[in-house]
């Protein structure tokens, strides 16, 4: 299973790069174990699970990337993802490509609950995997984008961490209400949505939002309550968000919103825009540019960065 995923790695990003660069890759691609759909969590029956890439042969911690992928939190998969991890392996990561509960199985806050669980799994197996908890970094787009920043920017006191159990017997009388706050490094955000409830009513109003919040009696209230722009503190993580002005799916405008507060906040955070893009789909150049920017962020704000080799 190890090989096959890799290979499969391999074979999609070898499309776009030269011979010689296909057989570096290759290189370090094989120099990774890959521990695939690992149980973090258990709710409603449903086996919320992630996969993990790492190192081998490594003597000291390693930064760690948790990727959360998208969908509108109703659809997606984190096998979509994959290849999302392959410019942080080249920067010396680890990764950790995660799972959650879609609408279909739990309305809202499921999605948030289990990402946040998630993010207490990566630190409560840091020694076992041989992560850096001081090096974790979060990446995804639009509702994964939401998500990386919700995981990111709370903390327990928000009322969502309640159930991340970490699988040892000795969790709760160590963690009594899961107390400890696991904190990252940093945040990357690629066209996220930072206001759930603009998407819930009025002319930004989407039916992805619509469906993820349901006809819960409290939606607003929980809308207010799973949108990030209304926990930045001076406390936040480093953010650098990825967005087009021309989003048509999720409005570009939050994203500024978002980074004048973390500016007022004194937050370090970058607002990479993409002129004329819209929600993804960007060119080559333009997703090279995006990635630039990237990598000159992650290397001021996670230390341990700055000689890493970059992703080509």
């Amino acid at each position: 299973m190890q090989k096959l995923l890799l290979a499969l790695l391999l074979s999609s990003a070898s499309l776009c790069l030269a011979q010689n660069d296909a057989a570096s890759f290759a290189a370090e691609l094989f120099r990774y174990e890959v521990h695939t759909n690992i149980v973090y969590r258990v709710a409603n029956n449903y086996e919320a699970k992630l996969d993990v890439y790492q190192p081998a042969g490594t003597s000291q911690p390693t930064p760690v990337v948790i990727v959360i992928h998208g969908g509108g939190w109703i659809a997606g998969t984190k096998e979509e993802r994959t290849l999302e991890i392959a410019p942080f392996l080249q920067m010396g990561f680890a990764a950790v490509n995660v799972e959650y509960r879609l609408a279909q199985t739990s309305l809202a806050p499921a999605a948030v609950e289990d990402c946040r669980c998630a993010l207490h799994w990566v630190f409560a197996n840091a020694k076992k995997y041989n992560f850096d908890p001081t090096r974790v970094v979060l990446q995804g787009g639009s509702a994964g984008g939401h998500l990386v920043l919700t995981t990111g920017m709370l903390s327990p006191a928000a009322g969502f961490d309640k159930e991340c159990w970490t699988g040892q017997e000795n969790f709760w009388s160590q963690n009594p209400g899961t107390d400890s706050d696991p904190r990252v490094a940093a945040i990357v955000n690629w066209f996220g949505i930072s206001d759930v409830l603009d998407e819930l009513h009025g002319p930004n109003a989407k039916g992805y939002a619509v469906i993820w919040l349901g006809d819960q009696p409290n939606a607003d209230e929980l809308a207010k309550r799973l949108s990030p722009i209304n926990y930045v503190n001076k406390n936040t993580p480093p953010i650098i968000t990825i967005h087009g002005d021309k989003d048509a799916l999720v409005p570009y405008e939050q994203s500024v919103r978002l980074h004048k507060a973390l500016d007022a906040a004194g937050v370090p955070n970058q607002l990479y825009t993409v002129p004329g893009a819209n929600h993804g789909g960007f060119s080559y150049e333009q997703n090279q540019g995006a990635w630039a920017a990237i990598r000159e962020f992650l290397k001021k704000n996670v230390k341990g960065l700055a000689d890493a080799a970059p992703a080509k």
